[in-house]
């Protein structure tokens, strides 16, 4: 890889949502970068049409494959805005010496607040009492019992960032235990304990996913584990959709076979109108907004173009994700 910058390089963003390029221009002005929005909207072709001659890569959610990638010979890095990186060819881009990189450290503090105000929304029924009371219904409460939060045993599926800062919020409402599913943690921390995920499922009064989406953990709650749950059980999701086998929830929730959900994520999103979830009382649901505050943004934009400025400076960047063991097959000139 050439340590040396290139000459006035074009950093193309992809996807608007942000109203403008200054944070970025800012951040890369001393590399005489031209920043340019392309909004893609998700569409592959129009991907492959924006990406063409950039040097580097800032994307949300659109995907950048193989053909996208090879359409650029000179890109030296793809960032992407957040942390998830499954629309990134990985592999690919690792073959031509092309760091990916994201940016996990961001919205900690917001994504475990909306974890929380999930768990609160199931847990006192929040969206259904204020839809009774607007309709003229009160006290109704034995028709709709609650059970109390303090006492109970708090199950997290991943203990990462996210993880730990819920957890930290989380203990003040007097959960008696804490069981964790982690296989990549290596210190327990204090107050943790360690449990398969089977055990978990059937012990934990809720069950807050804070895991990547990987093979390995796509669907790690299908119908067999929700069914080990207790019926007061609440599950939330601020990770992944795809964590969560949906049809299997959709049933475990109409049957009663568990209290409530509480979903910031959907494997397709955005979801359809006709989503049945969407039918349930016992649901709560948002639209991934989770890692969003006005101060996450600026950080997480900041934090982007700081990756790309740390590879035009001839580093390595310091959320590299597709970490290659010997020298890239194809390689800049």
């Amino acid at each position: 890889m050439t340590t040396s910058h290139p000459k006035d390089p074009l950093v193309v963003v992809l996807d608007e949502g942000y109203g403008d390029t200054k944070i970025e221009q800012a951040v890369l002005q001393s590399y005489g970068a031209n920043v340019v929005e392309r909004p893609c909207h998700g569409n592959a072709a129009d991907v492959r049409r924006a990406v063409a001659g950039a040097h580097a890569v800032l994307v949300r959610e659109s995907p950048v494959d193989a053909e996208a990638i090879a359409n650029m010979p000179e890109c030296r890095a793809i960032v992407r805005y957040g942390v998830g990186i499954d629309n990134i060819d990985r592999a690919f881009a690792a073959a031509r010496g092309i760091y990916v990189a994201n940016v996990p450290d961001y919205g900690v503090e917001e994504v475990s607040d909306h974890a929380l105000a999930l768990l609160f929304a199931v847990a006192r029924r929040v969206v259904s009492r204020d839809r009774a009371v607007r309709s003229g219904i009160w006290n109704v409460a034995r028709t709709e019992p609650m059970y109390r939060l303090a006492g109970g045993t708090l199950g997290l599926v991943g203990y990462g960032r996210i993880g730990h800062a819920f957890h930290r919020k989380a203990r003040a409402l007097g959960y008696a235990r804490t069981l964790v599913f982690d296989p990549y943690l290596r210190d327990v921390p204090e107050g943790v304990e360690l449990a398969e995920i089977d055990r978990l499922c059937r012990e934990a009064d809720v069950v807050s996913l804070h895991a990547p989406l990987t093979e390995s953990s796509r669907h790690i709650l299908n119908a067999e584990r929700l069914s080990l749950m207790k019926p007061t059980a609440i599950v939330i999701n601020t990770s992944r959709g795809g964590l969560i086998d949906g049809q299997a929830l959709r049933h475990a929730l109409a049957a009663g076979q568990i209290f409530g959900a509480g979903l910031d994520v959907f494997e397709q999103e955005p979801p359809g109108a006709d989503n049945p979830l969407f039918a349930l009382p016992n649901v709560v649901v948002s639209d991934h907004t989770g890692w969003y505050s006005e101060e996450s943004v600026r950080d997480l934009r900041r934090k982007a173009a700081e990756e790309v400025a740390r590879v035009f400076s001839g580093e390595e960047p310091r959320n590299w994700v597709n970490r290659w063991e010997r020298q890239p097959a194809l390689t800049h000139p």
